[in-house]
């Protein structure tokens, strides 16, 4: 077991205080032994021992033991084992008591002067390595072995148990002593500290010192053989490097290199563990850039990306030895605080944060002032799971963005959450991981000939208890909270899946999700779509993604520039629910909107009076001289459907043409309707045609007429209530271009003649 401070600062420790007079006691203890053992050096031969190759070899193999030491997944330098210990112990077996003390502790002090650590740490570690050795030295002694270093000692098979003892003796001093160090450092009960790192550092130690006797019988036959030791350890030090590798890509943010949220849920919830053993707070900050949107929008990512560097770096070097700084996604962070005083000290820790955060930064000639938002919870006064306390610091976050002061600590007179909700919460985080959710889909057709202009995907959750959900039960809680951001790349990531499946299988159609507000507010949503289009080989053009006439409405500053972005990517943006909320003409033509979904509200009282029709009219009539595809959402009957023809809809989704459906029941849908007689069959994409890169267009090679898919279009990317009676849901749909030929559809969206043939 190493040295206590190896994960820390080399904080020295207060004059007085219980770790330091613990530390000089074991420090003068171990200094008395060492000094013992260069005494009996040199009265035994010291001159002709040095002119032994086999010694330099084995404490050249000390020396870069002990500097290399062997980090397991999951594991610390505290943690890990140093092949030195083997070594050393060979030499101990071998030479004896006067050679391996000095040799292990003239190799920890190499390493200390390498590493430049504290004389306080290099004096504890050569007294403790000292102190343990002596006590195997004398367990040795006592079983009638005593090696010299002239008179060199090999074990055979009938002193094995001789060996043993000395190594539990070794191992009994070396942990005992580095366990109450690390109990002091960290104020902890001495018998959780012991209970907890008993079981790991017994089996290092036992590989380790279990391989010194083997060393010894190669030390009595050459020194050339023993640096084939060499090879051995080159294979463990690789094979350790590439899992820690794998293990930290795994565990922490690619961008940023801090734990991630996985790595974060495990620290925290080790730390609440602790805290229900040893009577302490955890605190959790949770931290949101305000206005970090408007860098990306103005400078682009790279800017952006290099600026989030930069916070990560301040945060992660103004907090406590200890803390954990993560980078949840976009630009939000969080900070664990495994061991907190009280509120008042959880809070002084925040408002650092936030102080270290507003310190201008200069990118690009340029000086930025980025500010924080930041919610504070306890753990056990606020939350007793993982689950509460990141839910609960995400309203304490929400209501400093409110209030714009900054800083808020969880108020439970403040949250609208109800017990019902927080568990629907809980139930819906286990979900995600469970891969309880899934996605429906609804075709959209056009309305002159039936065929089918795209999908839209309907998310739902399977729950173990409350069977089939539909958004409508979830969703509306979810958007309020951080899961929000993992539905919506749940429902990116699958339904692009399914539309290159699709794709592959010749059925190409576009697939549309819809964005909600909060996904609005999220700077990673463009580089979501953006980097979902690359790995599954898909065009801006397959993509549609709607947006809430009511969210920006309610949300014109955040939501516009996003909205541009995201247009910018060349996927295509449609209005949806229109009709509900107030959205002005220049609003249409300034977002690039190129559908306009009819909200079902307005769809279902066409019938119903002439004034309701001449609205929906109104708004057909508008959309159509702006350029506009229209979509009527909520097509109940067959009625409904005929009218909306002869006023000239474009394309309709509802009951009455298809029920939502799971991704094999619709592939087989599709594959009826695209291969209808009277209209083209779909074609498979060109291998050398090539994805649109952001902010371009797919071009459609002229002539091709017979092979262009329906324009993209549908209900959105993200995860929302619907209005329909399908329910809430994230819906990713497809839209197709218009009926009527004589509507004055941009050149982008025209639609081939093939696609209008006559009969449903």
């Amino acid at each position: 077991m190493r040295d206590p401070n190896d994960s820390s600062r080399d904080t020295r420790p207060r004059a007085g205080s219980p770790l330091w007079v613990y530390l000089a006691c074991v420090s003068a203890a171990g200094l008395g032994v060492l000094a013992l053992a260069f005494l009996r050096l040199a009265t035994t031969g010291l001159s002709d021992l040095l002119s032994q190759p086999l010694l330099w070899a084995i404490g050249l193999l000390a020396v870069i033991g002990e500097l290399r030491p062997i980090v397991t997944p999951g594991k610390s330098d505290q943690d890990s084992g140093a092949a030195s210990l083997t070594f050393c112990f060979a030499a101990l077996l071998y030479w004896g008591f006067a050679v391996a003390v000095p040799m292990l502790a003239l190799t920890a002090m190499a390493a200390a002067l390498i590493r430049r650590h504290a004389l306080f740490r290099a004096a504890f570690n050569m007294a403790q390595y000292s102190l343990a050795l002596g006590c195997a030295a004398a367990v040795l002694a006592g079983m009638g072995i005593q090696a010299q270093p002239l008179r060199p000692w090999v074990p055979d098979g009938t002193e094995l148990l001789a060996v043993a003892l000395a190594a539990a003796g070794y191992f009994v001093v070396n942990f005992s002593l580095v366990s109450v160090a690390v109990a002091l450092h960290s104020r902890e009960p001495i018998p959780a500290t012991f209970r907890g790192a008993l079981p790991y550092q017994a089996f290092v130690n036992l590989v380790l010192l279990s391989a010194a006797p083997l060393v010894v019988v190669v030390m009595g036959r050459s020194a050339v053989l023993v640096l084939l030791f060499l090879l051995p350890l080159a294979a463990i030090y690789a094979s350790a490097a590439m899992s820690l590798q794998r293990e930290h890509q795994a565990l922490h943010d690619a961008l940023t290199g801090l734990p991630n949220r996985t790595l974060l849920f495990r620290q925290t919830t080790q730390a609440i563990s602790a805290a229900f053993t040893l009577p302490r707070r955890v605190g959790f900050l949770l931290l949101d850039l305000d206005r970090f949107k408007e860098v990306n929008d103005t400078l682009g990512h790279p800017v952006g990306d290099t600026l989030l560097r930069v916070i990560g770096h301040r945060l992660a070097h103004s907090v406590r030895p200890g803390d954990v700084v993560a980078r949840l996604g976009g630009d939000e962070f969080a900070v664990l605080l495994p061991s907190v005083r009280d509120a008042a000290a959880a809070r002084e820790v925040a408002v650092r944060l936030r102080a270290a955060i507003a310190e201008p930064i200069r990118l690009e000639g340029m000086s930025f002032e980025v500010e924080a938002s930041i919610g504070v919870a306890l753990h056990p006064e606020d939350a007793s799971t993982v689950e509460l306390l990141l839910q609960r610091a995400d309203v304490a976050m929400y209501l400093a963005k409110e209030r714009r002061t900054g800083v808020e600590m969880y108020a439970c007179d403040a949250d609208r959450n109800s017990p019902a909700r927080l568990s629907l919460l809980g139930d819906l985080r286990r979900g995600i991981d469970r891969g309880e959710l899934e996605l429906y889909y609804q075709p959209k057709v056009l309305l002159a000939g039936g065929r089918p202009a795209g999908v839209e995907a309907l998310l739902r959750w399977r729950h173990p208890v409350r069977g089939l959900l539909r958004p409508a039960d979830f969703l509306p809680t979810a958007e309020q909270s951080y899961l929000m951001r993992d539905l919506t790349a749940f429902v990116v990531h699958t339904a692009f899946a399914q539309a290159a499946q699709w794709q592959r299988a010749g059925l190409g159609v576009p697939v549309s999700f819809n964005v909600s507000g909060r996904d609005l507010r999220d700077a990673g949503l463009s580089g979501l779509i953006q980097s979902s289009l690359g790995e599954h080989d898909l065009l801006p053009a397959d993509v549609v993604l709607e947006i809430s006439e009511r969210v920006l409405a309610g949300e014109p500053a955040q939501a516009t520039a996003t909205v541009a972005e995201l247009a910018a990517l060349g996927v295509t943006i449609s209005f949806d629910d229109f009709g509900t909320a107030y959205s002005s003409l220049v609003r249409l033509k300034r977002l690039a909107v190129s559908e306009v979904k009819i909200s079902p509200a307005l769809i279902g009282r066409l019938l119903d009076s002439p004034e309701d029709e001449l609205v929906v009219r109104s708004v057909l009539d508008l959309v159509r001289a702006l350029g506009i595809r229209s979509v009527a959402e909520g097509v109940e009957s067959a009625q409904i459907a005929d009218a909306l023809r002869a006023l000239g809809c474009d394309t309709a989704q509802g009951k009455i043409l298809c029920e939502p459906m799971d991704a094999l029941s619709v592939t087989g849908w599709l594959t009826e309707r695209l291969r209808m007689p009277g209209g083209p069959a779909p074609r498979l994409r060109p291998a050398g045609e090539k994805r649109a890169q952001p902010g371009q267009g797919h071009a459609v090679p002229a002539g091709d007429a017979a092979g262009l898919r329906a324009a993209a279009s549908g209900e959105g990317a993200g995860v929302r209530a619907a209005a329909s009676g399908e329910g809430a849901g994230v819906r990713a749909a497809g839209r197709g271009p218009g009926a009527g030929d004589a509507a004055p559809v941009r050149a982008q969206d025209r639609i081939p003649p093939a696609l209008h043939a006559t009969g449903a």
